[in-house]
């Protein structure tokens, strides 16, 4: 049996589901810091990307609707320093749990975004 054809190669775009999107637009580029990549009409609302830092992951504001489910969803972002990524982010009012510091381990916590999402930041 030979090896299957390369299908996926990368991975483009992570869309977050939010239900208002000039809120979510607000907070993550007001409060995270995020670029704006791309800012378009389409027929469901908008199509929004933006750039966390200066890799190649873009992150999309996917508008959700009632007919619209998703499950649970984790991205870890990264920073330089996890302590002053948490005392920053908590002074601006993000919902964060504690900053975790296990010997052995890279400072990380989690925080969720207006709509309840939850996500890591995870120090480098």
């Amino acid at each position: 049996m030979s090896a299957p054809a390369k299908v996926i190669t990368g991975i483009r775009t992570v869309s977050v589901p939010v239900t208002d999107q000039d809120q979510a637009l607000r907070f993550y580029t007001g409060t995270l810091g995020f670029t704006v990549l791309r800012d378009a009409p389409i027929p469901t609302g908008r199509w929004i990307e933006l750039a966390p830092g200066t890799d190649d992951v873009i992150v999309t504001l996917d508008h959700t609707t009632t007919d619209v489910t998703r499950g649970p969803i984790m991205i870890r972002f990264t920073t330089d320093d996890a302590s002053a990524a948490h005392t920053a982010l908590t002074a601006a009012g993000v919902d964060t749990d504690d900053l975790l510091t296990w010997p052995g381990v890279p400072p990380m916590f989690s925080f969720r975004d207006p709509d309840g999402n939850t996500f890591s930041i995870t120090e480098t």
